[in-house]
């Protein structure tokens, strides 16, 4: 628009074609999934979306939030504010609010360039106190932020809206009242929650954003700059996919047409690209659920400032030659302070790994765990050489004899079916609420694509690691030089038994 009268004479017609809005005033480019969107929150007073990676959730509910504050509020004839309006944009983090989401909002008020109001830190504010829009992180301890927000118009949009609890959720419902709105947008990764039921309930009108859909990945070009690419996906169907026959193909399995061929999606791929639920088979190890689960818990505590103390324990997988990765793991307790990768182009750099590891070794309540089975015996004799008496010998094909899980159940076939699965009770909510996890994109794939039986004298045996690699196209080094960080022996290699649940942090 070109001046304030012009926006004043089509004011009406925007009100009735909220998408007009968007593409006149806030300059928007929206897909016809985007508009599908904008046309739900316009018209119905709960909406939720699933959506795969970088398909544009953040920035359509941008749009609506945007469409919502400028469409709805109503003056009388002397300029006085008869309909309020107030807009509440909330997420797990305060570091979702300030990075994603009130950044969208920002780029689209200043692209518009007519819209009333001025630009804060935390939204908008104009010359009526009870018209505004604002952004906060949704907390259960705070539960007094929401009684402010009853208006005629009112609007709560939730981002990440898996990581919300159930408590944030009665208080925000509390106010949906009048003319009222909520727009959920999240990445599917858990199948539990009030954001997943949302995608099964009648009270919400649904969409799913699938990235195969996306106007960049559809012409092969960048016609919407930051949307998902073409590039982008194709490599995740080539990496994350397995090609099947047409007989054996089932649409409502996730199963989809690429090219002219028939595939079948992991877990990875149905939440990055299809913006769909994971479908976690019983003898997968870890369900992608659960790592999210401690991404989302690492991130928060990181935002807290958070500094790990007190013993750590680090796990090196040492590469030989070819795509494999030399895999550094240090994890305190909970927390898993970081992941350390080396790529020697091919070639054994054991001396590399070596000096790395000499970094960590050099402080006072440190153990090192190296499986000495391969490529790792190198980098352990190197260290002994060097006199570090906290680096242990870890081999995953010794016996686990003696050795249970931590509720007592389970036996193993050998070592590195205890340590793996001492990994997963660690990632286990239910057994370990507070594990920390960094993101990884490696290690989700490897976990959530390794599988584990049981033999038949009951005891558990995970997959040989050549079948692994067949379809990793590559070793599980995250995930090996985890695992190492619970092997539960001392350096005289007995069983210390009382110490078992300190080594998992439980």
């Amino acid at each position: 628009m070109t001046n304030e009268q012009e926006f004043h004479s089509k004011y009406d017609e925007w009100c009735k074609d909220w998408n007009l809005f968007c593409k006149e005033v806030l300059k928007a480019r929206l897909d016809k999934e985007q508009q599908a969107i904008i046309t739900s929150v316009q018209n119905n007073h709960m909406t939720a979306v699933a959506s795969g990676t970088a398909r544009g959730k953040d920035f359509v509910a941008a749009c609506a939030a945007l469409c919502f504050l400028y469409l709805t509020p109503r003056w009388s004839d002397n300029g006085e504010l008869e309909l309020n309006t107030k807009v509440a944009l909330t997420a797990p983090s305060g570091r979702q609010i300030v990075n994603i989401m009130i950044p969208e909002v920002t780029r689209l008020f200043r692209k518009a360039g007519v819209l009333p109001g001025r630009l804060l830190s935390d939204g908008i504010r104009t010359d009526y106190k009870e018209w505004y829009l604002t952004g906060f992180k949704a907390a259960d301890d705070n539960m007094e932020v929401w009684s402010g927000f009853h208006a005629v118009n009112t609007m709560f949009v939730v981002t990440e809206a898996s990581g919300i609890s159930e408590v944030t959720y009665a208080a925000i419902e509390g106010n949906l009242q009048g003319n009222s709105r909520l727009l959920l947008v999240f990445n599917p990764n858990i199948t539990t929650g009030y954001a997943a039921k949302a995608m099964k309930s009648e009270r919400f009108c649904k969409f799913r954003l699938n990235s195969l859909n996306a106007e960049n990945v559809v012409t092969k070009q960048n016609v919407i700059p930051g949307q998902v690419d073409y590039n982008w996906v194709k490599d995740k169907v080539e990496s994350w996919c397995n090609p099947i026959q047409k007989e054996d193909f089932n649409e409502g399995e996730g199963d989809f047409k690429w090219e002219g061929k028939l595939y079948r999606p992991n877990d990875l791929f149905r939440v990055k690209v299809l913006g769909m639920f994971p479908k976690v088979a019983e003898d997968i190890l870890i369900p992608y659920e659960w790592v999210e689960i401690a991404n989302k818990r690492w991130l928060e505590r990181k935002d807290e400032g958070f500094v790990p103390n007190g013993e750590a324990r680090i796990g090196i997988d040492v590469a030989g030659m070819g795509r494999d990765s030399s895999v550094k793991v240090k994890r305190y307790s909970n927390f898993v302070s970081d992941i350390w990768k080396h790529q020697s182009a091919g070639v054994a750099d054991h001396m590399h790994v070596a000096g790395k590891a000499t970094e960590d070794l050099k402080r006072s309540n440190t153990v090192c765990f190296i499986d000495t089975i391969g490529e790792g015996a190198g980098v352990f004799s190197r260290l002994e050489e060097l006199g570090y008496e906290n680096v242990i010998s870890c081999k995953f094909s010794e016996s686990a004899k003696d050795l249970s899980d931590v509720t007592g159940q389970h036996t193993f076939a050998n070592m590195r079916a205890y340590c793996y699965w001492a990994m997963r009770d660690w990632l286990n909510p239910k057994i370990n609420p507070n594990a920390c996890f960094p993101i990884d994109d490696m290690f989700i794939e490897e976990v959530t694509d390794i599988h584990w039986s049981f033999q038949s004298n009951g005891s558990i045996i995970i997959e040989k690691k050549e079948d692994i690699k067949k379809r990793l196209g590559r070793s599980p080094d995250v995930a090996d030089a985890f695992a190492e960080t619970f092997y539960p022996y001392n350096t005289l290699k007995k069983v210390d038994k009382n110490r078992i649940k300190e080594i998992f942090g439980l």
